[in-house]
C-alpha cells in the first residue's frame, strides 16, 4: 500500500500550474535586501523556496533587493550569502542583482508612461499621504494626473538625469485613487535619491520601489512562483498590475504564506543595529541573537533549523512557536552525531589520598553510550582531579547523593571515592576535598559489591585543558514581555554569563571553529568561532540538556 503524502498548499498550486500547462519548468528565488544579516524567519522562507525548486526538479535563483542605496552594505550581502550556503541552498550560477535590471526598469516605467499609466508628480511625500484618504474614504487625484504623455516623458527623463532635488518630484502610476486596496491608490514607483549605489555608484539617481521593481525582476528572470509572507498579500494587486501592464507574456504568480514567529527573540533589524551600535552585542553574530550567523556561531546546524522549519510547517495563518522548540531540533540533531566528553565549569580539587602519587591511568571510555560508532577515548586518571563545586556539599539536604562527607560517590568511568576530609580558605570556601577509593571498583572490571546513588564527573588535574565558557539566556526578559511602555527593549541583565577557569579532559585539544561537543551532565556545547585560539579556548553552551518542549503526537 502506497503512503499518502500530505501537500502543503503551496504544493497544490504549483502541481496544478504544472498540470495545466501554466508553467513547464518551476522556478523560485529568494529576494534579501542587503541592509541587515538573516535572522530565523528567513531560514523558512530559504528552505521553502529552494525546497520547492528541488522538489520540482526546477531552477532557484539567488537575487539581492538592492533597490535601496541609503541603507545597503557590501557586508550585509556576503554574509547573506554565506548564510544561503551554509544552510545548504545552492544557487549555482543563478546569482542576480536587482541592480542588474536598472536600465531595463527604467525602460519599464517608460512604457507605462507611453500607455498612460504612469505619471510625474510635484506633491511631496507628506502630501501624497494626505491625498491618499483612509480605509473608508477613496483618495483625491493629484492635480498632476493629467499632464500629457510628452511632459511625463521629458520629466521622467530629467529626473534621471539628475535635474530635480531629492523629493521634488516623483514617478506614480496612474490606476485607481477610490480603490478600496490602498496599495493601487496611484502608488510612487520611481523617487529621486542623489545617493552613491555600492555596485552601480554614481550611474543612478533615481530608484525604483520595491512593489515596482519586485514583480519586474521576477519576470525578467522566468520566475514562475514568488512565494513571499502574508504581509505582501495586500500588494498583489499591484504586482499583478505592474507585470501586465508593463507586458510580459508568462507573468509570475505570487502567493503568500505565514511568516515563522518566534516567542520572545528580538528579529527587526532596527532594534539589533541599536543593540549592536550600542555594544550590548558583539555583533551581528552575537550567540543571543537569532540572526542565522548568531546561530551558526553559537552551534546551531543547517539540519536542526531544516527540522524545525519542517515542524513548524507552511500555512496561511500566522502564529508564534516557542523558542523550546528550536532548542529540542538541534538536542534531536546533536544527541546521536556527537561525543560525550567530560568539563568542570566550576573546579574545585579533590585529592584521592591513598592514590600513588605520580601515577596515571587511562580508562577507555565509549564517545557516546548511544551510538557505538563514534568509539572511545582514552581518559587520564590521577591523585589529583577536579570535580564541579556543585557535586560537594558539607551539610546536604535530604536526597543529596553526590559527595559530602562520609559519603561514597561513583568517579563516572574510574572508581567509587569515599569523602574524608576537606579544606576552607579564611572566606569558608571550599579549597579542596580529600577521599579514598576503593581499587576493587575499577570501572570495567565487574565489581558487583555493593552500589552507590552518586555519580560525578571529573577531569584529571594535570592533564586538563583550561577554557573560558559562555553560557546564555534569552537576551529578553521573557516574564516582562519583549518591548517596554516607550517602546525600548526588556533586556535581561543574565543573558550572558562568562565561566572563566573551566577545566577540560585533554581530548578537546586541537579543536576548531564550530566544532560541538556534549559536556556530560551540562549541555551541547561549540567552539566560538571568532574568540577562541588553540591556546585559549572559549566554548558556547548552544543548549542545556532538559527541555520543556514536547513533540505533539
Amino acid at each position: 500500500m502506497e503512503e499518502t503524502v500530505s501537500k502543503n498548499f503551496i504544493e497544490q498550486i504549483i502541481e496544478k500550474d504544472l498540470a495545466e500547462g501554466h508553467c513547464t519548468e518551476v522556478c523560485t528565488r529568494f529576494p534579501p535586501e542587503p541592509n541587515g544579516y538573516l535572522h530565523i524567519g528567513h531560514a523558512k522562507s530559504i528552505l521553502l523556496n529552494y525546497g520547492l525548486a528541488q522538489e520540482y526538479h526546477g531552477k532557484f535563483n539567488m537575487r539581492f533587493d538592492d533597490t535601496n542605496p541609503t541603507k545597503e552594505k557590501e557586508e550585509f550581502v556576503e554574509s547573506i550569502k554565506e548564510d544561503i550556503k551554509w544552510l545548504g541552498a545552492d544557487w549555482e550560477d543563478r546569482l542576480y542583482f536587482a541592480s542588474d535590471y536598472f536600465q531595463k526598469m527604467y525602460e519599464a516605467a517608460v512604457t507605462l508612461i507611453k500607455k498612460g499609466k504612469a505619471f510625474v508628480c510635484d506633491l511631496s511625500a507628506e502630501q501624497i499621504r494626505e491625498y491618499r484618504g483612509t480605509l473608508t474614504e477613496p483618495g483625491k487625484d493629484s492635480p498632476y494626473r493629467n499632464r500629457s504623455v510628452e511632459e511625463n516623458l521629458d520629466l521622467f527623463e530629467k529626473m534621471k538625469n539628475g535635474e530635480f532635488a531629492d523629493g521634488e518630484k516623483v514617478l506614480r502610476a496612474k490606476i485607481d485613487m477610490a480603490s478600496p486596496n490602498i496599495n493601487m491608490r496611484d502608488p510612487v514607483i520611481y523617487r529621486v535619491a542623489h545617493i552613491s549605489h555600492h555596485r552601480t555608484g554614481d550611474q543612478w539617481c533615481i530608484y525604483p520601489m520595491y512593489d515596482f521593481a519586485h514583480p519586474l525582476e521576477d519576470a525578467f528572470e522566468g520566475v514562475t512562483h514568488s512565494v513571499c509572507t502574508l504581509e505582501f498579500e495586500d500588494h498583489r494587486p499591484l504586482y499583478d498590475w505592474v507585470v501586465k501592464e508593463v507586458g510580459f507574456a508568462c507573468p509570475p504568480k505570487q502567493i503568500e504564506f505565514a511568516k515563522l514567529y518566534l516567542t520572545n527573540v528580538v528579529t527587526g533589524k532596527r532594534y539589533i543595529k541599536k543593540l549592536v551600535e550600542e555594544g550590548i552585542v558583539d555583533g551581528w553574530d552575537d550567540p543571543r541573537l537569532v540572526s542565522i550567523a548568531a546561530l551558526r556561531r553559537r552551534g546551531f546546524t543547517p539540519e536542526s533549523i531544516k527540522l524545525f522549519v519542517d515542524l513548524c510547517g507552511v500555512s496561511k495563518s500566522n502564529s508564534s512557536v516557542d523558542y523550546a522548540m528550536l532548542e529540542y531540533c538541534i538536542r534531536e540533531d546533536l544527541k546521536l552525531r556527537k561525543p560525550r566528553m567530560m568539563a568542570v565549569l566550576d573546579p574545585v580539587k579533590l585529592i584521592i589520598d591513598n592514590y600513588p602519587e605520580g601515577q596515571v591511568e587511562y580508562f577507555d571510555v565509549p564517545n557516546n553510550l548511544e551510538n557505538e560508532e563514534l568509539g572511545s577515548r582514552k581518559v587520564p586518571f590521577s591523585r589529583e582531579l577536579y570535580i564541579e563545586r556543585e557535586d560537594f556539599m558539607e551539610e546536604p539536604p535530604k536526597k543529596y547523593f553526590r559527595l559530602f562527607p562520609g559519603n561514597e560517590v561513583r568517579l563516572m568511568n574510574a572508581y567509587f571515592v569515599t569523602c574524608v576530609d576537606y579544606k576552607k580558605d579564611a572566606d569558608g570556601r571550599i579549597t579542596e576535598i580529600h577521599c579514598t577509593y576503593d581499587p576493587e571498583t575499577r570501572s570495567g572490571s565487574g565489581f558487583t559489591g555493593r552500589k552507590v546513588k552518586g555519580t560525578i564527573h571529573w577531569v584529571s588535574a594535570a592533564q586538563s585543558i583550561p577554557a573560558q565558557v559562555r553560557l546564555y539566556e534569552n537576551i529578553i526578559d521573557e516574564e516582562k514581555g519583549v518591548y517596554n511602555e516607550d517602546g525600548s527593549l526588556n533586556l535581561n541583565p543574565n543573558s550572558l554569563t562568562i565561566l572563566e577557569n573551566c577545566r577540560l579532559e585533554p581530548a578537546f585539544a586541537g579543536v576548531k571553529a564550530y566544532d560541538s561537543f556534549q559536556f556530560v551532565r551540562q549541555g551541547y556545547f561549540c567552539v566560538d568561532a571568532k574568540d577562541s585560539r588553540p591556546d585559549a579556548l572559549v566554548f558556547n553552551r548552544i543548549v542545556s540538556l532538559k527541555s520543556s518542549f514536547k513533540l505533539p503526537k
